[in-house]
């Protein structure tokens, strides 16, 4: 099943808050990304049931083996077209910004290319 991207967004979240150490919420999530808590509460649902996340009995959210790949890869296509972006004169916003909203919809093939070609 391919995952959407609102779906990734969400894993990528839950990794990002997760690397500060702190246990991790659906009520965190919806605060960093503001978004309302019942509609945060039902993504978890699908994530968890899809096995891309574990809640524990605390509410504590963590992400599997799959979500935490899937979570890398985009964080990995965000820095490496950011930095592309840049490197044709943009400025970091508006980079960052580009690159948050192509990392989605971006094959892992096309990825590959830019990835080899931004090494040259």
């Amino acid at each position: 099943m391919c995952l959407r991207e609102s779906g990734e967004m969400y894993l990528e979240t839950i990794m990002v808050l997760s690397e500060g150490g702190a246990p991790v919420r659906s009520l965190d999530v919806a605060n960093h990304l503001g978004f309302s808590k019942p509609s945060v509460s039902r993504a978890m649902g699908k994530l968890k049931s899809e096995n891309y996340i574990v809640i524990d009995s605390q509410g504590y959210i963590t992400l599997t083996e799959k979500g935490n790949s899937i979570a890398k890869k985009i964080l990995e296509k965000r820095f490496v077209l950011k930095e592309l972006i840049m490197s044709l004169g943009v400025d970091e916003e508006t980079a960052a910004n580009d690159a948050c909203r192509i990392e989605h919809v971006l094959s892992d093939k096309t990825f590959s290319a830019l990835k080899a070609y931004s090494k040259k």
